[in-house]
């Protein structure tokens, strides 16, 4: 089976949240401390509330692993939950009034009640816990081929992080973000990082919410993953749909995005060169001297850098709240408070990476086949062989 997929279940106060990872090949080095060091990034940043306090997310891994390597059965993880008081309704009682923003009021007409909480446990961002868990745990296949992401904030409100993420200089961003409270690669200036936390600190005072971008950099895709041939194959549309399928995420841009519409095509398409030195590279030699399409072209990888920027709005619960109607009376309320975050938009910029990763592993897998890493680390070099060897003598 070649089909990597994942499935999640579990509400934010049920006993836990699980992924269910299939199509894992054989011979995965499973990095347990990875996926946890992810799950912990996912609680950290700047404005979280009191719920990242009670919780320690750690991975259990159920299924699919024996002695640290995958065996080409389903993977089961599971991140349990402290805060696990689902039946208990003197702590979580019924919600009557919905939160502007949120699934609330949507929720509850479509499953015809007027009580929110069925809803709102599953549509709480504490899902995003088994995401990060199933994407960490891809990126432990993609270690293997030589691919790896880099997720971080760019932006909240009107401070922006303008800085560069370049192939040859990514890492050293790592621990410039890894020390920023916002995960912004600002590095020994600060600067951006000191307004963020200024913003937020500004939104608690106001009794309101902030949201901004974030992004993802994935190194060492080789051209060729995802498709032109189908819609549906595009590697683009996928990681757009993984994206935007993120709590509160309302906009996703492939490389310059939006800006392509304000350029004319000679200052948008990236042109194309060939490099021998780097012809032993996932590259291939091919070299571009800008990265304006994301490294995507026709639903494909090109061999670029991929990059991907979300747009994550503010958090729906306010502590003000906000006006709403009471769906048993219909009479005018003020929307409901459900403990909350200020800012999680460092929290989204580790589930967006892992999510990210996730598709792009997808493709590896759709792309090289095999029941066992062996044979996808094989089938990954054959390849690579047969494209540098172009033009092939086919007969």
């Amino acid at each position: 089976m070649s089909h990597l997929t994942y499935q999640t279940a579990g509400e934010s106060h049920g006993p836990a949240l699980v992924a269910l990872v299939s199509g894992m090949p054989a011979g995965v080095d499973v990095d347990v401390d990875f996926i946890n060091g992810e799950l912990s990034r996912r609680q950290g940043g700047y404005g979280r509330g009191a719920r990242q306090r009670i919780e320690t997310d750690r991975v259990e891994v159920l299924s699919g692993v024996r002695r640290g390597r995958s065996i080409g059965s389903p993977i089961l993880l599971k991140v349990a939950n402290k805060d696990s008081r689902l039946d208990d309704l003197a702590k979580t009682p019924p919600v009557h009034t919905p939160r502007p923003g949120h699934a609330d009021m949507a929720g509850s007409v479509k499953y015809l009640t007027t009580d929110c909480r069925e809803t709102l446990e599953r549509a709480s961002a504490r899902e995003t816990a088994a995401r990060v868990a199933a994407g960490a745990l891809a990126r432990c296949m993609l270690r293997a081929v030589g691919i790896e992401t880099f997720g971080f904030v760019r932006a909240i409100l009107d401070a922006t992080w303008a800085g560069e993420v370049a192939e040859g200089s990514w890492r050293s961003l790592v621990a410039e973000r890894d020390a920023s409270e916002v995960y912004c690669p600002d590095g020994a200036s600060g600067a951006a990082t000191e307004r963020m936390c200024a913003i937020i600190r500004q939104a608690k005072i106001d009794k309101d919410t902030v949201g901004g971008l974030v992004e993802a950099h994935v190194f060492g895709c080789p051209p060729g993953l995802g498709s032109t041939m189908n819609w549906f194959d595009r590697l683009d549309a996928r990681l757009a749909g993984a994206v935007m399928g993120i709590q509160a995420f309302k906009a996703v841009e492939i490389g310059l995005g939006k800006e392509c519409a304000f350029r004319p095509g000679s200052k948008v398409h990236d042109p194309i060169a060939f490099d021998p030195s780097r012809s032993g590279t996932a590259s291939l030699g091919f070299v571009r001297s800008s990265n304006n399409a994301g490294g995507t072209e026709g639903g494909m990888t090109n061999g670029a850098p991929v990059v991907v920027r979300g747009t994550m709005k503010p958090i729906a619960t306010l502590l003000q709240g906000m006006p709403s109607v009471d769906l048993n009376t219909k009479q005018a309320a003020t929307s409901a408070y459900e403990r909350s975050d200020i800012c999680a938009v460092s929290a989204a910029s580790v589930v967006m990476e892992n999510v990210v990763a996730f598709e792009i592993a997808r493709a590896v897998r759709e792309k090289f086949g095999g029941d066992s890493m062996v044979e996808v680390e094989a089938q990954y070099r054959r390849y690579l062989e047969l494209a540098r060897g172009l033009p092939l003598d086919r007969g």
